[in-house]
Order: structure tokens, then C-alpha cells, then sequence
């Protein structure tokens, strides 16, 4: 990860133990403001997020970028987080740094809690996203993507442990994976009934990712609302969808979202 300079903006979240300090990244600028929603285990200076932070100096957005806790820069330990710890962190970062009709760009894990926060908004009686820009959302993924492709082994091991050490591709060391992390998972399920986040929403999704395969992505766009929902499928696309293409598809969507609100 290239160094990034200057200390970011510190933000206290939550109480007593589970209190963590989040860091923040701004760069000011007019419009409607872009955050970034990154995907588990990822940080604020990951290739797709530093592109949408180069065109938006380009460009004089705003935009905000954070890690979540137990990730990057922020406080806290990532074994001991789970979606709701992280829903909070997303929810504490708006309502200081973006609360009036942000763009809410999500990857992977993000863009489940992107959708989670425009359900929110709404449930609050809030003004909702001016758009969602979501990446291989992943929406329910520790119990559609993770948990039912277990082997009855693996869920043995997560019920007498609670964790299980997952190997993984984009790093030396593999993931803590809590049985915490499933079952609070499920609490916050889009999967299961029609979905209307009250904004547009624009889907880039690859065909060749192992991880959030596109068949995920055809259900999303099934339970959203028809009229403001697109889906771009790139055909040899992974999962990071970070080949100069595919920057170059996000940060039209992005801009193309910034204009609209």
C-alpha cells in the first residue's frame, strides 16, 4: 500500500469495551459528498479507493474514506468485530463527516453496508443515499457466501471454537472467521424480501469472481426496484476489479452518480 500522507481524522465509536477510535480520511471539495465503503479485511488506501480519491481531487468532490474497526489505520481488533460493529462505525463516519445525501460507494462487504444504511435511513425516516455505486456487494455473506459453503468439518470446528482461521489468497495470513460474525450476520439479512434503498443504485459486478459469484449479483438486482437500478457485468472480471478497465467503469459510475444528485 503506498504511503499516504498526513494522520487522518480520528473518530470515537461506541462504549466502554468495545470503544475504538476510527480513522478518517477527508478531502474537501462541493456536491454531493462520495463515501467509501471497503470490503472485509481491505483498507482506505486499497487501489479502487485511492482511484476515486485521485478523481475527486481531479475534480473538486468530496469525499470521505475510513477504515473500519480492527482494519487499517483504525483502533480495535478485527476478531472482534462483527457486521453490526462495523454498521455502526459506517453510520458514526456519515452523520459526522457526510450526512446529507452521500453517494455511497461499497465493495464487496461494503456494499452490503451501504444497502444496510439506506434501510436505516429509511426505517429513521431519513433522507436516503443520493445513490449507491456497489461492487461485488456481498450482500448476507457470512451466511449465503460463507457459512452454507462450509464443510460440516469446518462448521464443527466454528461451534466448538468460535473461530476458524480461513486461508486466503490476498494475503500470507489467513482470516479469523467468528461463529459471532455468522450469527450477527443473519440478524441484518436483504436477501430475503424486496429491497427499495430510496436511491439509484448501480451494480459493477465481475463474471469470473470466486468470491461473490454474479449469480449473487443477478438475485440483488432481482429484489430491487426496477426503474434507477443498473447492473454492469464484466465478463472477465474477479473480484477486486482493480485492471485499469475496470477503475476506469467505477469511476464513470461514481462521477455519473455525483452528477445526478
Amino acid at each position: 500500500m503506498p504511503a499516504i500522507p498526513n494522520p487522518p481524522a480520528a473518530l470515537d465509536v461506541g462504549t466502554g469495551a468495545a470503544r475504538r477510535t476510527i480513522a478518517v480520511r477527508v478531502r474537501e471539495g462541493s456536491g454531493p459528498p462520495v463515501v467509501w465503503l471497503g470490503g472485509f479485511r481491505s483498507d482506505m488506501g486499497a487501489t479502487k479507493a485511492l482511484a476515486i480519491d485521485a478523481w475527486a481531487e481531479a475534480n473538486g468532490a468530496k469525499l470521505v474514506r475510513f477504515d473500519y474497526g480492527g482494519h487499517g489505520e483504525s483502533g480495535g481488533r478485527f476478531e472482534d468485530a462483527t457486521i453490526s460493529t462495523w454498521l455502526e462505525d459506517t453510520r458514526a463516519v456519515i452523520e459526522a463527516f457526510a450526512p446529507e445525501r452521500p453517494v455511497l460507494v461499497g465493495s464487496s462487504m461494503g456494499g452490503w453496508i451501504a444497502a444496510l444504511v439506506a434501510r436505516e435511513r429509511l426505517r429513521r425516516g431519513e433522507s436516503p443515499p443520493g445513490a449507491l455505486v456497489l461492487i461485488a456487494p456481498a450482500f448476507d455473506f457470512p451466511q449465503a457466501l460463507m457459512w452454507e459453503r462450509l464443510s460440516p468439518d469446518i462448521r464443527a470446528v466454528l461451534e466448538r471454537d468460535g473461530v476458524w482461521m480461513r486461508p486466503t489468497e490476498y494475503g500470507p495470513d489467513p482470516v479469523p472467521v467468528t461463529l459471532a460474525l455468522i450469527e450477527d450476520g443473519r440478524r441484518h439479512g436483504l436477501l430475503h424480501e424486496p429491497f427499495d434503498p430510496g436511491c439509484p443504485v448501480h451494480i459493477l459486478q465481475g463474471m469470473d469472481d470466486p468470491d461473490v459469484p454474479y449469480e449473487h449479483a443477478l438475485r440483488i438486482v432481482g429484489l430491487l426496484p426496477k426503474p434507477g437500478t443498473v447492473l454492469t457485468l464484466i465478463a472477465d472480471g474477479d473480484h477486486r476489479l482493480s485492471r485499469p478497465g475496470d477503475i476506469a467503469r467505477l469511476v464513470a459510475a461514481v462521477a455519473d452518480s455525483v452528477s445526478a444528485g
